[in-house]
């Protein structure tokens, strides 16, 4: 479904006068074009260092979004390590095409799935591109995509400031801004606050710093252990001037949550994690959408 791309585009010869029938070249600094996607609001889920709980956040602010009958797009750009689908129980689908289109996986009426797994022949099956290929193709997932009209398109990215990450902010249209998932180490808030860097460089709001992870109830004594330490998030939320939208606490039910592709937002209950992430996607919305009144 995913078109195949050159190696390369090496310019070809014009025998008639030996000389190279090049494409004339666009400015340096020419912007990359808009891709074609009818949506009002991007917002970029987006982390410093893996491991901290990105894909959780960017599914449960889609869920949320979703189930406040926002028409939402959820597009899984970790490439390289997709896992959505597995957090969304949508692992046996694969990607249908209409035309020239592919068809996202709709996982409720208001809710829809983009991911690079749903590409692919096996789960194991690893996928090796350079930046190139990689750039085309989200251009692919953004244009040739039959999202109809979204009021939301998650983006949910691999770790750091790499290709994914340049790429979507350059070429998506109507970013509302982006979202940076920490855990309150220093060794995650250090390559955190260089997330919070490169979206300023691009010109982008931040929408705010969750930090995920943070603190877990003992079950049998019901003591709190900062296994991570604590308030590293709300620190350089501090430092950058940027909004701090909460803190979430580890916890089991999540993890299974997750596991068993079940969205933890989606089953309420009266846990101190649920209504932590609860007030945290509630914090999110309401900056969303303040900032779109603007």
């Amino acid at each position: 479904m995913v078109r195949d791309y050159p190696e390369s585009n090496s310019s070809q010869s014009d025998t008639s006068s030996g000389q190279s029938a090049a494409a004339p070249k666009k400015p340096a600094n020419t912007p990359p074009e808009k891709a074609s996607i009818d949506v009002k609001h991007v917002i970029l889920v987006l982390s410093g260092k893996g491991g901290v709980g990105k894909s959780t956040v960017a599914v449960n602010l889609a869920y949320a979004l979703s189930a406040r009958g926002k028409q939402t797009g959820l597009l899984d750009l970790d490439i390289h390590g997709p896992s959505i689908p597995k957090m969304l129980g949508l692992e046996e689908h694969q990607l249908m095409a209409e035309g020239q289109s592919m068809l996202p996986v709709r996982m409720t009426g208001s809710l829809q799935v983009i991911s690079m797994a749903f590409l692919l022949q096996k789960r194991s099956d690893p996928v090796v591109w350079r930046g190139a290929i990689k750039a085309q193709v989200i251009r692919q997932f953004l244009s040739d995509v039959k999202w109809g009209s979204l009021d939301y398109l998650i983006v949910d990215l691999p770790p750091g400031t790499g290709d994914e990450a340049l790429t979507i902010s350059q070429i998506a249209p109507n970013i509302s801004g982006a979202v940076i998932v920490t855990t309150p180490q220093d060794v995650a808030t250090l390559d955190s606050t260089k997330a919070i860097t490169f979206v300023e460089m691009m010109e982008l709001p931040v929408l705010g710093v969750i930090e995920n992870m943070s603190g877990y109830s003992c079950p049998h004594c019901h003591g709190e252990i900062d296994l991570f330490g604590t308030g590293g998030g709300e620190r350089i939320a501090e430092e950058h001037h940027v909004p701090f939208l909460g803190k979430i606490p580890i916890d089991i039910q999540m993890r299974e949550a997750g596991d068993k592709g079940h969205p933890f937002i989606g089953k309420k209950n009266d846990s101190p994690t649920w209504k932590a992430i609860d007030q945290v996607m509630e914090n999110l919305v309401d900056s969303i959408e303040k900032r779109g009144k603007n």
